[in-house]
């Protein structure tokens, strides 16, 4: 199906929470969930994400002869920036400078958002 390049989006199904999948691999084990297995919650790392984002809203998907596979739309790429962007994230990173790390990954990412804030 794929002609090099194409980037796949399979219909998994509804989404579920992660505690209720661990609920039910804990009692496919033939276990009691929070007796014989405890079920222990944690902070997110830095730069965890809470959720998945596959696509944005201006990607989308378009359908393919199967119906569970969608095939992305993804954005146009400008090279002679994307090429610009990273040089100049070469120097800032070799610097260590943070900040100009940052906001170069704002440019060249546009729905980058610096964790815990949106």
């Amino acid at each position: 199906m794929g002609q090099g390049g194409e980037v796949f989006v399979l219909d998994m199904g509804k989404p579920i929470k992660i505690l209720d999948l661990a609920k039910e691999m804990i009692k496919l084990s033939g276990l009691e969930p929070d007796k014989d297995i405890a079920i222990v919650f944690t902070k997110p790392r830095p730069g965890e994400s809470l959720f998945e984002e596959i696509l944005t809203a201006e990607e989308g998907t378009l359908a393919t002869q199967h119906q569970k596979i969608f095939m992305a739309k993804l954005s146009e790429v400008n090279k002679v920036q994307l090429n610009k962007n990273l040089k100049e994230l070469k120097i800032v990173a070799e610097r260590g400078d943070k900040k100009s790390i940052k906001n170069i990954l704002k440019n060249l990412i546009p729905s980058y958002k610096k964790y815990g804030k949106k």
